[in-house]
């Protein structure tokens, strides 16, 4: 009996498959670099739960690190940062402030509350209204004269 390409391509390959995903590589990529087609991969990740578990946890990896870095570039942050000193030679430290990003905080919290920051509310309207059906009155002339 054929081995397949699951066993020969992707199986032995599943941790470096974790590592592919975490480092941000799409799904793409990644069945590229295993020499499979996509149809393949597609039907691979359906049929062994050892695969779709692989990518599920490298992606979740990189996803946590994106988010804290979406925060901290939301919130601030102090770094150091090394310079020669100009008249020595001499490495000197700097410190250093990123300012609040203020597209990272609108992003993050149209993400995490959209009920209250999303650019489009939805307001609920309870009462009736009212409308009057008659013909329309004639303006009343004004004499300045008077």
């Amino acid at each position: 009996m054929a081995v397949g390409k699951y066993e020969t391509h992707v199986k032995p390959k599943l941790l470096l498959i974790e590592a592919w995903a975490r480092d941000g590589l799409t799904d793409e990529d990644i069945y590229k670099n295993l020499d499979i087609s996509h149809d393949s991969f597609y039907k691979y990740k359906k049929e062994h739960s050892e695969l779709t578990e692989a990518l599920k946890r490298g992606k979740e990896v990189i996803d946590v690190m994106v988010e804290n870095a979406l925060l901290k570039a939301a919130l601030g942050y102090d770094y150091t940062e090394e310079e020669l000193n100009k008249m020595t030679g001499d490495p000197i430290e700097l410190r250093k402030v990123a300012h609040p990003n203020t597209t990272a905080l609108i992003f993050w919290l149209k993400n995490r509350k959209p009920k209250q920051w999303r650019d489009k509310q939805e307001l609920e309207h309870l009462g009736g209204i009212a409308i009057k059906v008659g013909l329309p009155q004639a303006p009343v002339p004004v004499d300045d004269n008077d």
